[in-house]
């Protein structure tokens, strides 16, 4: 056991000032650390907690400019069940290591009451582990922040990421893919009684909560509509963490807080924060961009994007029984309802 979470706090106050139902603050409670999760601690230095880069705004790493050669990203490698270094690495550690996240409701987030961690992330998770070594049970699972995705995989500290991660060309300059298993898109979430009508003319002037190294930040850099969504100091030692910050429920809190008026985030994940605020909304009638999450190794781990590729034509074999589909059902359904089957996969012609 690595340690265990403090209670949170705001600028402002503690958990116990925000608005809305409590469910954050369980959520909060539930983030304490087990032997099998390691949380890993965030830096204003300009490293990150593997000694490389910081992906995230106002930093030179993370998403980069598009690449040239890159025309169709949700394209991956056809798949396959054949071993190779990577899956050899696995098997003789005989534990698949994985990069997710715990404060994402429904998604990867940890059960207060059985302290396990849960969501439709976890359930893929399981998958790939009991393909690869036997047993759904044989993952270590380490908690990372948006901002660290790419230095986890880059430093070797987990062999796949599974946390809501897009897959876009510049990240393909960095790790590798595997086809999607989600269709999301960028969506408002704001207090029901707010002004904010969408992704529009009416952010402006408005402060925005994005979560650092995401695509939402991406979004706004390119169209913010005269709202306000920089820290100051964003990237520097003296980064506030207010309007970009680590991780997606951070900017609930901030929401709750009243330290932000409106959150810009995947509707998938922003529909995981409604349900844990009724007071919060989904605004606009659909997502203004469209985006895939995908399983990330480390670039160049060919054989591992392949044999995931070969657990996702399992995972959404059956139709509506498919292992994809009960997933949906047990954790997005009520969220984000009317999705009838997976994305379908593409692959590399070459």
């Amino acid at each position: 056991m690595t340690g265990k979470d403090e209670p949170r706090t705001g600028p402002t106050g503690p958990f116990s000032r925000l608005r809305g139902w409590g469910g954050v603050t369980a959520m909060a409670a539930a983030c304490a650390v087990t032997a099998s999760l390691t949380l890993l601690p965030l830096s204003h230095s300009g490293k990150d907690a593997f000694g490389g880069e910081i992906s995230g705004p106002g930093t030179t790493r993370g998403v980069q400019t598009r690449a040239d050669n890159c025309t169709d990203p949700d394209a991956s490698l056809r798949p396959s069940t054949a071993d190779g270094r990577t899956i050899d690495r696995i098997k003789a550690r005989g534990k698949l290591i994985a990069g997710v996240d715990q404060n994402s409701f429904q998604w990867g987030y940890r059960n207060p009451e059985s302290r396990d961690l849960e969501g439709f992330d976890i359930d893929l998770v399981r998958a790939i582990a009991e393909d690869i070594l036997g047993d759904r049970n044989d993952v270590i699972f380490r908690a990372i922040p948006t901002n660290q995705r790419i230095a986890a995989l880059e430093n070797d500290k987990v062999d796949v990421v599974v946390r809501t991660m897009t897959i876009n060309c510049a990240r393909l300059d960095q790790v590798s893919f595997s086809t999607a298993y989600f269709q999301a898109g960028q969506q408002v979430l704001a207090p029901k009684e707010s002004t904010i009508t969408g992704y529009n003319s009416s952010l402006a002037g408005k402060r925005v909560c994005t979560a650092e190294g995401s695509t939402a930040y991406e979004a706004l850099e390119k169209q913010s509509f005269g709202s306000v969504f920089k820290d100051k100091h964003d990237g520097t030692d003296a980064d506030e963490d207010l309007l970009t910050v680590p991780n997606q429920l951070d900017c609930l809190v901030r929401l709750q807080m009243g330290e932000v008026d409106a959150i810009v985030t995947d509707n998938a994940l922003a529909a995981g924060q409604a349900a844990q605020d009724p007071a919060v909304e989904l605004k606009g009638d659909k997502p203004f961009t469209t985006e895939y999450y995908g399983v990330a190794t480390k670039k160049g781990a060919d054989d591992l994007v392949a044999r995931v590729n070969q657990v996702l034509v399992g995972y959404r074999a059956g139709g509506k029984d498919s292992p994809w589909m009960r997933s949906y059902r047990k954790w997005l359904q009520d969220g984000l309802p009317g999705i009838t089957a997976p994305p379908v996969p593409k692959y590399r012609s070459n």
